[in-house]
């Protein structure tokens, strides 16, 4: 499996890059995440893991998957596979950051907020609902 919770500046920068609205997507399941939103995010990366081999929404592994969490969510580590971003303030904002960075490769965000969708639309990354990532 390739580790692609690397620090910048390695060789995961040539992959394409998945990005996962981490509130969104476990806000998308009614399983009682609110009790606990940092083992729902905890869980949520772990399930994630596979996709960073496989890929998600069409798009082919590996791939470089960052899950951005906020708030309550904040704390979870990364693993190899999937790294954890943590927002200082909007997860939005955070993950817009994150595909700005994309540059060339391709780029591909999880969510179903519209507002953030247009922002990274507007970018040049694609987007798809959380669906694609739920296992």
């Amino acid at each position: 499996m390739t580790d692609t919770a690397g620090p910048a500046g390695t060789a995961h920068e040539a992959l394409p890059l998945l990005i996962i609205d981490g509130a969104n997507v476990v806000g998308s399941v009614p399983d009682g995440w609110w009790r606990d939103r940092r083992g729902a995010a905890e869980r949520l990366r772990d399930r994630l893991v596979p996709f960073a081999r496989t890929g998600a929404g069409g798009m082919t592994g590996p791939l470089e998957l960052v899950l951005v969490l906020e708030g309550a969510a904040r704390g979870v580590a990364s693993v190899p596979g999937v790294r954890v971003e943590e927002a200082s303030g909007s997860g939005d904002d955070r993950i817009v950051e994150i595909a700005a960075t994309a540059g060339e490769r391709p780029c591909l965000v999880v969510t179903a907020d519209r507002g953030l969708r247009r922002r990274v639309e507007e970018l040049g990354a694609r987007v798809t609902g959380p669906r694609a990532v739920q296992s």
